[in-house]
């Protein structure tokens, strides 16, 4: 993001926010002024993050988090991760926003404001996990082009919004549709108002699903400029790119979409397992669609260190893309062996599921406590990294966490 230029356009009410403080003497600030404490901004204090929030790019920003900021059961916008492809917009005003639904298999072209969205359509709430379909990327080997991603590229957050469902089938879905695109007003790295910088979609069966939603509020409030400020698209369980932000127009289409970052290597996998380093031709590449199995330990960070004869009580989430977790296990020997954990039922299809155990452990010494999420057609996540692929997607491998006995 131009940062300098975005802080120069924001109002004063924004620059006082950001600041945490009114601008005393504000209307004696020389035109196009940027205050001091606002220059080369501190990102945490930007978006409102967690101090142990991980950078991994700036330009765009792309923000994770470490596994022990998550364990809130819903993810608070502090410990939300950031994964953007191009630059956030400025200047968005919520009350002159519009959504447009066109496209070929759209029965007709029809523009809403989001007043007449929240005055024509019922809202709901849903709690949905997002998870960057490169959570995991820095474990690959070869290594994987893309933000380095750890662990952190997960959340589960409270969305609430109109079901994409009513939008579409009030301007009407002509038989021949199969995807929609969405549009947005990020801006592209390059600046070039032809080029946008991500234009993905889903198929009309993940686009019609309940859960799918256009959200305006993310954990009860406006959502944050950051996640997708004034109107965002969330469809759980699938890779968070297909959740727009930011968006102001979708298209019914009569083919698959063909937007940025829907071709090539983008968010696509080797349809057939391939060798690590190997070259895949662009049609042996399939869109990655429901995310697989994986967990993430969050309570007690790596590294404790406990008493000889003292337990571990470790707690978690599990998710399984479109399906439920059925079963969460832990390991203490490397795989040997596993005990089971107490894991919740989600509170809505698409939501993460919470685990918790408790660990004794045998003798004095080194641990590794290893965890692992079986979905509800039983396959379990693999202990060591999966399938390699050129861009690094879906590494569901085992999450674990050291534990020292003394």
């Amino acid at each position: 993001m131009q940062r300098r230029k975005f802080f120069q356009n924001a109002t004063l009410a924004s620059m006082s926010a950001l600041l945490g403080s009114d601008i005393v003497f504000a209307k004696a600030m020389p035109d196009a002024y940027l205050p001091l404490g606002l220059q080369d901004p501190d990102p945490f204090k930007l978006f409102d993050k967690n101090k142990e929030m991980v950078v991994l790019n700036d330009k765009p920003w792309n923000i994770e988090a470490q596994a022990h900021l998550l364990n809130d059961k819903v993810t608070p916008n502090s410990a939300m991760f950031i994964r953007n492809n191009g630059l956030i917009p400025e200047n968005l005003d919520a009350s002159g926003w519009t959504l447009t639904i066109d496209g070929e298999s759209a029965a007709q072209q029809k523009s809403y404001t989001i007043q007449q969205l929240k005055s024509k359509f019922k809202t709901y709430t849903y709690q949905l996990t997002l998870e960057c379909g490169g959570n995991g990327r820095s474990e690959f080997d070869p290594p994987a082009k893309g933000n380095q991603w750890t662990i952190g590229a997960i959340s589960c957050a409270e969305w609430t919004g109109f079901r994409l469902r009513d939008i579409l089938e009030d301007v009407g879905i002509k038989p021949d549709a199969v995807y929609i695109g969405y549009h947005a007003a990020d801006i592209h790295l390059s600046q070039n108002p032809d080029k946008e910088p991500i234009s993905r979609g889903a198929p009309m069966a993940k686009a019609l699903q309940d859960e799918t939603l256009l959200a305006f509020q993310m954990n009860g409030e406006d959502i944050p400029l950051a996640h997708g400020f004034p109107l965002r698209l969330v469809a759980g369980g699938w890779p968070a790119s297909v959740s727009g932000k930011w968006i102001n127009r979708i298209s019914i289409r009569n083919i698959v979409h063909d937007g940025a970052k829907m071709g090539g290597d983008s968010y696509r996998v080797p349809c057939k397992p391939v060798a690590p380093g190997e070259e895949v031709k662009d049609e042996d590449m399939c869109i990655i669609e429901s995310m697989p199995v994986k967990s993430l330990i969050t309570y007690p960070k790596s590294g404790a260190v406990l008493k000889d004869g003292e337990s571990l009580n470790i707690q978690g989430h599990a998710w399984a893309g479109e399906l439920d977790v059925q079963k969460m296990e832990y390991s203490i020997n490397f795989g040997a062996t596993w005990t089971d954990c107490a894991i919740e039922k989600p509170i809505n299809r698409l939501a993460w599921q919470h685990f918790s155990a408790e660990i004794k452990f045998p003798q004095k010494g080194y641990y590794e406590v290893w965890a692992r999420a079986t979905d509800a057609d039983g396959t379990a996540q693999p202990m060591l990294l999966p399938g390699w692929n050129p861009k690094g997607y879906l590494n569901n491998a085992c999450h674990r966490i050291a534990v020292k006995i003394t």
